[in-house]
């Protein structure tokens, strides 16, 4: 019953996201295309001792190309240590605490900076008849050049998984993450709604340890200075689980 309720929860979650963010969309909203290249390399650490087989190590990287997919527009170094609270058959939840650089420039910023992030997630990956779901649950402290308060970011994602019945190494693939900031800052952020970013694409199975999902996602973001901004990606992602 509470696997049930999981998936009753994640999936009206889903379907409020879709939409209460269009209604947040106003009629002067900048808009850019944009291509994101991503890898993430997951694993556990009971290669360098058998007795850390519930510690999981996370490294990733991001390119973010923006001004129609013309330059550099932000970068992103993630890196984190994980312990797995329960793992069966159905079932993986894990906890997490990282650290990221996340060097930004036009048209994300008119000035470039670095910003600096400490994280922390708990994430949940069920396994279905009909495919995965997740949930990731994201805090933030994000540390800017531009003022010296820390701002504090909760994000939550819902993802689906659902393999192709006629070629199970493909699947299709949907998400949506919503981003509220609980402070406001000194150096511009407002309390309240910050972003949104829904993905729908395809997923493909290399091996159990090697997949790549590619699609489009669109990232809504609210600006409380000036114009909002609605970015459409194309988003080339690699995740390796090891």
């Amino acid at each position: 019953m509470k696997r049930k309720a999981a998936i009753k929860a994640t999936l009206t979650l889903l379907a409020l996201h879709g939409l209460i963010v269009p209604g947040l969309v106003v009629a002067q909203t900048a808009e850019d295309f944009q291509t994101w290249g991503n890898i993430t390399a997951t694993g556990g650490l009971d290669f360098l001792n058998p007795k850390l087989k519930k510690y999981k190590y996370w490294l990733e990287g991001q390119g973010r190309f923006g001004n129609d997919t013309s330059k550099l527009s932000q970068g992103m170094v993630r890196a984190g240590l994980g312990y797995t609270l329960l793992k069966n058959d159905n079932d993986d939840i894990t906890a997490w605490l990282g650290y990221a650089w996340v060097p930004t420039d036009e048209p994300f910023t008119k000035s470039a900076f670095d910003e600096h992030r400490i994280w922390q997630q708990l994430m949940w990956s069920g396994k279905f008849s009909f495919g995965t779901l997740t949930s990731r649950s994201r805090l933030e402290q994000r540390f800017m050049p531009t003022g010296s308060d820390v701002g504090w970011r909760y994000r939550q994602l819902l993802k689906i998984s659902m393999p192709v019945v006629f070629a199970p190494s493909f699947s299709l693939v949907g998400s949506d993450e919503y981003f509220t900031n609980i402070n406001s800052t000194d150096w511009g952020v407002n309390d309240g709604f910050d972003q949104n970013r829904v993905f729908a694409g395809v997923g493909y199975d290399f091996d159990k340890s090697i997949k790549t999902e590619i699609g489009y996602m669109n990232q809504y973001i609210r600006n409380p200075a000036g114009a909002d901004r609605m970015d459409h990606i194309l988003s080339v992602n690699l995740y390796l689980d090891y």
